[in-house]
């Protein structure tokens, strides 16, 4: 099962593809039992190499900046036409249309179950939500059980402090004689 981080990060990424017009953005969640490298393939179309570039280069800033994360390898970049980001809990694809077409990787992880990433969203929200109700039902908790009252300072202390340094009476003015 991915981890709560993994999925933020899929979606960062995914959030990424969108906003440099990445196409046909789709997530698979692989199987465990027929893949053991990796949870989730983030797939995506490109209408040319140059974009398929900045959108590799926004998903690598993206989760630098919000996750400090950095991918395993990149393979693909200096063609363009197959960009694939190895971040090992999931890897990104970035397709030019016809290698995906060639490629079929959707065909090929038949296995894999399609995630509908406005599901996923609503999940890891309501995941925060509950994970904030908790928080405060603890902090709560905490401030109603009464704290041991702080000791108080000693009578012989006191006096002891006291003595150190005396009280001064106030100083009486005096007018000056003419």
């Amino acid at each position: 099962m991915a981890s709560t981080e993994t999925r933020k990060m899929v979606l960062a990424a995914a959030a990424a593809c969108e906003d440099k017009k990445g196409e046909n953005t789709r997530v698979l969640e692989l199987d465990p039992a027929d893949s053991g490298f990796t949870d989730f393939f983030l797939i995506t179309s490109a209408a040319n190499d140059r974009q398929a570039v900045a959108i590799g280069d926004e998903i690598e800033l993206r989760l630098k900046r919000e996750f400090g994360t950095y991918p395993n390898s990149v393979e693909g970049r200096k063609q363009g036409e197959w960009i694939l980001i190895d971040y090992v809990d999931f890897v990104v694809h970035i397709f030019l249309d016809e290698k995906r077409a060639f490629y079929d990787l959707e065909r090929l992880w038949k296995s894999a179950q399609a995630v509908d990433l406005e599901a996923l969203k609503a999940a890891l929200t309501e995941k925060v939500v509950a994970s904030r109700k908790k928080s405060v039902a603890k902090k709560s908790a905490a401030k109603a059980t009464p704290k041991k009252a702080a000791k108080s300072v000693p009578a012989k202390a006191k006096k002891a402090a006291a003595k150190k340094s005396p009280a001064k009476a106030p100083s009486k003015k005096t007018t000056p004689k003419k």
